[in-house]
């Protein structure tokens, strides 16, 4: 079985709470028994988590070597260049090593997206701006180390793609199984 959640923003990426954490945890939703999440998304990011009681699905769908593409939309501060763009795109330094390169693109207008229940950093002289970033790798915290090193801090994050897949209109918090078309679209068997 193969689901689809929209993980809301402050929800753990596990069944366990962290001991101190005020977040919430993937227990919290009613999934069925013997789930678990494939990949992960931070606390402090929204959307698009698969989850699977599938042994092995994991480095099927998300191992690098397959080139398997996640989209995201980040809210960033100030409105990168298409030099930022270009750099995102061949690859930054985070952690030492570079990322791979990936799809980098300037939304024209802000994603119509439901607002967070946690309001956003807002500066009143900073514009803000929504970038897309397509990726085949998917290192802990990469979206925000490789937009803070062109210069522009993410404020706002949400996968909304694994493979063809997309998130779609599922509302925060909600998951459902996904059916042989959307499994395939999903990259899985």
């Amino acid at each position: 079985m193969l689901l689809a959640f929209h993980k809301p923003y402050g929800v753990l990426s596990q069944f366990t709470p962290e001991n101190g954490s005020s977040h919430r945890t993937l227990a919290d939703f009613g999934f069925p028994k013997n789930v678990w999440p494939i990949g992960r998304l931070d606390a402090d990011s929204e959307g698009l988590l698969l989850l699977s009681d599938e042994p092995g699905l994991n480095t099927k769908l998300l191992h690098p070597a397959r080139g398997h593409g996640r989209v995201y939309w980040v809210q960033v501060e100030r409105v990168p260049t298409r030099e930022a763009l270009e750099e995102l795109e061949r690859g930054v330094p985070i952690q030492g090593r570079m990322t791979l390169p990936c799809r980098a693109r300037l939304l024209d207008s802000a994603p119509d997206i439901c607002a967070r229940e946690e309001p956003i950093r807002f500066r009143k002289n900073v514009p803000d701006s929504w970038i897309e970033l397509e990726l085949s790798e998917g290192k802990n915290r990469q979206v925000r180390r490789m937009t803070a090193a062109v210069g522009h801090p993410t404020l706002r994050l949400l996968r909304v793609a694994i493979g063809e897949f997309r998130l779609g209109d599922l509302p925060a918090g909600k998951w459902k199984v996904l059916n042989p078309a959307e499994r395939r679209m999903a990259g899985a068997p």
